[in-house]
């Protein structure tokens, strides 16, 4: 199933509108020219879909900060021309989405450049059901990766499946047994060492301290087990420690919050 964003922002629209704007059509029909600016430091990310926002209800709009440039407090992200009524319809859609995008990327963007540049930053599926390929689109614009977008897209073994089926090993060998590519949750150096024995892509280190992720590694190495699998660390990882993580040879990092806890960036749009 191929994502449709047009249609999803029109219900995004459709949502906030609901069986019309009263408020607008008190206004005469007049054409104006608006502008949406950010208040502080951020990184720009969902100016794209803002555009369309507006282009559904008739408005011309006008990309002057792209996805992905820095803006300054102040500074103008588009300009937006049209029936007046119009463009207020679209606006706290269109702001909200640009709030969080760019949230997102800016948070994003920050952590990133706390990691050495071979250590990737992933995104988890902890997004707002509906804004997922929002959420993910905004990690990317940011420097991150998108990681699983869906759960049809690659096998991951976590806990909750173990307990399920009550071997690791036998699940491994049966995802093996159907797919290239899969990833394995660990809790421990032997589950580790199992998963890696037994052709795992991605073995996810869950909760592991730096120190812990250290001799996880060394021990990998030791039985020529390192270059055959992608280690990522998960769990408890935010801006104070994320440094450590990435110091210690890592290959990805996924961190829940940059999704899940976004602070927006204070927008606003000015007639």
């Amino acid at each position: 199933m191929s994502f449709n964003s047009k249609k999803q922002l029109q219900s995004f629209l459709a949502e906030d509108i609901g069986k019309g704007d009263v408020t607008s059509a008190l206004l005469s029909k007049k054409k104006i020219t608006a502008k949406i600016i950010s208040r502080e430091d951020a990184i720009v990310a969902g100016a794209t879909h803002a555009k369309e926002i507006f282009k559904l209800k008739g408005c011309a709009a006008k990309i002057i900060k792209k996805d992905g440039a820095k803006i300054k407090p102040n500074g103008t992200i588009m300009t937006i021309t049209g029936d007046a009524g119009k463009i207020l319809t679209c606006e706290r859609t269109a702001l909200n989405l640009l709030t969080r995008m760019s949230g997102i990327a800016t948070q994003t963007n920050f952590l990133v450049k706390k990691i050495p540049s071979k250590t990737k930053l992933y995104a988890t599926r902890k997004t707002a059901p509906g804004l997922r390929y929002f959420d993910k689109e905004a990690v990317e614009i940011g420097g991150g990766k998108k990681h699983r977008l869906r759960l049809d897209e690659m096998v991951m073994i976590k806990d909750n499946h173990i307990a399920i089926h009550d071997s690791l090993e036998s699940l491994i060998k049966k995802a093996k047994s159907k797919h290239k590519k899969f990833e394995v949750e660990v809790e421990n150096i032997p589950d580790l060492i199992l998963a890696a024995k037994n052709g795992a892509t991605i073995i996810m280190l869950d909760n592991f301290t730096p120190s812990q992720i250290k001799k996880a590694i060394l021990t990998l190495k030791n039985q020529k087990l390192r270059s055959k699998v992608l280690l990522e660390a998960s769990g408890g990882i935010s801006a104070k420690n994320i440094s450590n993580y990435g110091k210690t040879g890592v290959d990805i990092i996924s961190v829940g919050s940059i999704t899940n806890s976004v602070k927006g960036i204070d927008l606003s749009l000015e007639i």
